[in-house]
This record gives structure tokens, C-alpha cells and sequence, in this order.
């Protein structure tokens, strides 16, 4: 299985917010999310279908 790159969400604003979410969609057909301050916590991965629905709803 490929590894995750996570990149800081564009949604999360400035580099001093403390609520970050990180996205990687390097991995084909799967987008991952998890929280920056919990990089080995949980991740949540949905088709990028799923993904493309919820960014679309925002």
C-alpha cells in the first residue's frame, strides 16, 4: 500500500492556526484527512468521490 503525503488543507487558513486539517490525495481513488496536531491519531479516508461531493457542498 502507498503511503499517505498529507499537505495542510488550503481551508485551514494561515500557518499560526492551531486547527489544521491535512489532506493527502496521492493515492489513487482515496483521500485521507487527519488533524495536524495528531499526525499518528486516527485518519479518516473516503473515495475521491465522497471527497469531491463534500468540498462541492461546502
Amino acid at each position: 500500500m502507498n503511503s499517505f503525503e498529507f499537505v495542510k488543507s488550503s481551508y485551514s487558513g494561515d500557518t499560526t492556526d492551531s486547527d489544521c486539517v491535512e489532506v493527502a490525495t496521492n493515492v489513487v481513488g482515496t483521500v485521507a484527512v487527519r488533524d495536524s496536531k495528531q499526525t499518528a491519531g486516527p485518519v479518516i479516508r473516503v473515495t475521491d468521490t465522497a471527497w469531491a461531493a463534500f468540498a462541492a457542498a461546502r
